[in-house]
Parts: C-alpha cells; structure tokens; sequence
C-alpha cells in the first residue's frame, strides 16, 4: 500500500489562469489526471478544496456582511469545486466520493471520519469540502484537521510559487527561498505557508507539509509519492 496523503487545493487551483476566478475544465481535468496518477501508483489520497475562485469570507465581495455567514458562504462555494473535481476524477477512471462538513445529502455524503478511511482503503479520492464546517476557520486548518483524523501521512499544500520563500519572490524575485524549514521557524518567521492554526495542529500532530508549484506538470504526482519537491516543513 502506498502513502495516505492530503492534498490541500485552492481555489484558485480550480480557475483559468488568465482570469483568476471560476472553474476551468481544463485546469481540472488536468488537475484530476494527475491526482489520478498517484491513486493509480496506489496511494490513498484525501482532497481539501478551498473557494477563492469563487467566493472567500474575507474577500472585497464579502464587504461589510456578517463575518459568520459570509464564511458559510464560502464553505458552500467549496462544494462547487468538490463536485467539479468529483467529476473530472472519475472521468480519469476512479472512483470518488465529496464529503462535507455541512450536511448536503442530496449531493453528497456527510463527512464521516470512519466513512473516509473505508473509502480510502477501498482506493477511492476522497474530496472534503465545506472546510471544518465552522466560521473563522480557514480550509487550511481544515486540511491539517482531516489529515489528522484520517491518519495521514503528510498534508500536501499546492501554491502557485515552487515553495516557501523569505519574502514574496513576485515582489522580491531574489527572495531566500527554503528546501526544509521546521514548524517554529515558519511560526517566528511568519511564513506564509498555512495559518498559525493548521501550522500548530500539524506540529502537535507530527504531521509534514509539503508545499509546492502546483502549475507545474507532475508536481501533484511527485508530491503523492513523496518525492522532494518544494520545501518540506516537519
């Protein structure tokens, strides 16, 4: 049996690249191609789905609403992304089930801790959306909460840059850029790699990150494999 892993997607991951919003059904078949590779090497693999290419709690659009229901609202625009993926997956010839925190039955199943490991066992993708289910928490602590439950073997953050660096290499092109850092260095440093929330479930968890460029071809298939890409955080 091969590595139980998490893969913590954006929503952006989801959008065309020239628009930055929406779902392009290239992006995601070629998302689902490459998460299909890595469930076909055997591995189990747990999806986390994030919404900024459609909606964030914290966005320009959520401007002035209630802070706990515009992050609903976002919750609810991950289940367009999950089904969106659910379906490219399968469309790559495996089977996949969305979970959601928020019960959603008549589209998808209720999340079940126990449930989702069977699923993985069976070598389904399990895609999780709604995050944790509760407001004020970001998609990020949801992935590091998933993976915890499930007894994953290491959260797997997809970025649009090759790793962690120092500082934003957009705004900084020569900013330090980092293969490995440990958790209380990315907590004292600030790193912008996942909140401080889902850093320290991950350090109390033992549980690794891996961050890396999810534009380029076969990083999702390398990163499933464990293979060194990007910057480890352990």
């Amino acid at each position: 049996m091969g590595r139980r892993v998490v893969l913590k997607l954006s929503g952006e991951a989801f959008a065309d690249p020239a628009l930055q919003y929406g779902i392009d059904p290239g992006t995601v078949r070629r998302l689902a191609g490459e998460i299909a590779v890595g469930q076909a090497e055997g591995h189990q693999i747990a999806v986390v789905v994030g919404a900024g290419n459609i909606f964030r709690g914290l966005s320009s659009a959520a401007a002035g609403m209630d802070r706990a229901n515009a992050d609903y609202m976002g919750m609810l625009a991950t289940v367009l992304n999950a089904m969106a993926l659910r379906e490219a997956v399968e469309g790559e010839g495996c089977r996949a089930r969305v979970q959601t925190a928020l019960r959603i039955e008549e589209v998808a199943e209720p999340y079940i801790r126990l449930r989702a490991i069977r699923h993985l066992e069976k070598g389904r993708v399990v895609i999780f959306a709604a995050g944790t289910g509760n407001p004020f928490f970001t998609t990020d602590t949801a992935a590091a909460l998933r993976a915890a439950e499930i007894g994953a073997e290491a959260v797997l953050k997809a970025t649009k840059v090759d790793g962690v660096y120092e500082e934003d290499p957009v705004l900084n092109p020569g900013a330090r850029f980092f293969t490995e850092l440990r958790y209380r260095e990315v907590l004292e440093r600030q790193l912008r790699v996942m909140d401080a929330t889902a850093i320290t479930m991950c350090l109390e968890n033992n549980l690794p990150i891996r961050v890396f460029n999810i534009s380029v071809p076969g990083n999702v298939a390398r990163a499933v494999r464990g293979e060194p890409v990007g910057t480890l955080v352990h």
